[in-house]
């Protein structure tokens, strides 16, 4: 088949111990998914959860003991950082239910999901859609996927976020308001989620504002920790 423009090339993440890697089809975020960082954007109790989606081109795969590069974006003047755990989607499916949610799940990285805070801000302001402050290129870094059977206890791991070696975010996974089979469920009745799915499940509090020249380094315990370096 021949196009009229080059197509794109696939963008993809690696995967621990193997020599492919995951292809990434759709990036599907979950909002105000933590207590605490509900609080912090003045936001309380347990809401129905929502989603938004970043293009797959805002994957920044990066390898394990590397660090990635991602450029401080125009327009804003307010870049935030939100570590987050990310499922990656194996097997398909709509209308899934949690009890069967699991076995859906390839596997797990840590990845951010990098915010122009003030954009977003002033689109929530008007009503309007985030796209402009959540869904632009590099703005989803992501480190190798872990498979599942390897990750440990997931659900219950530690998740923090150093920026230039001091703590920003610091929390357990077991804190989600809505748990991994429940955004499964959730988001399965919405769309028809495919293999190569990923789904960043949320952050907790601390989100705070990088500048040009600062290196951030994140984990989830029990998988590849995912260091980034902001770039003029």
């Amino acid at each position: 088949m021949s196009y009229v423009i080059t197509p794109p090339a696939t963008v993809s993440v690696p995967v621990v111990g193997r020599p492919e890697r995951f292809p990434v089809n759709r990036v599907y975020c979950v909002g105000r998914n933590y207590v605490e960082h509900a609080k912090e954007m003045g936001f309380t109790g347990r809401e129905a959860p929502f989603f938004f989606l970043k293009p797959s081109d805002a994957v920044v795969a990066v390898d394990a003991g590397q660090t990635g590069s991602v450029a401080y974006p125009s327009l804003t003047k307010d870049f935030h950082h939100e570590i987050e755990l990310v499922a990656a989607i194996g097997t398909g499916g709509k209308n899934i239910k949690a009890a069967d949610a699991m076995k859906h799940i390839y596997g797990y990285a840590v990845g951010l999901d990098m915010t122009r805070r003030d954009l977003q801000g002033e689109m929530k302001k008007q009503g309007r859609p985030w796209c402009i402050g959540k869904a632009f290129e590099q703005s989803a870094p992501i480190g190798p996927i872990t498979p599942a059977a390897q990750a440990g206890d997931v659900a219950n791991a530690q998740i923090w976020l150093q920026v230039n070696g001091q703590d920003r975010q610091r929390s357990t996974v077991s804190k989600l308001i809505w748990n991994m089979a429940e955004i499964i469920e959730h988001l399965s009745a919405a769309w028809d989620l495919q293999p190569g799915d990923l789904i960043m499940t949320g952050t907790p509090e601390g989100v705070a504002a990088v500048v040009a020249g600062d290196t951030l380094v994140g984990g989830v315990a029990g998988l590849e920790s995912l260091s980034v370096r902001i770039s003029a």
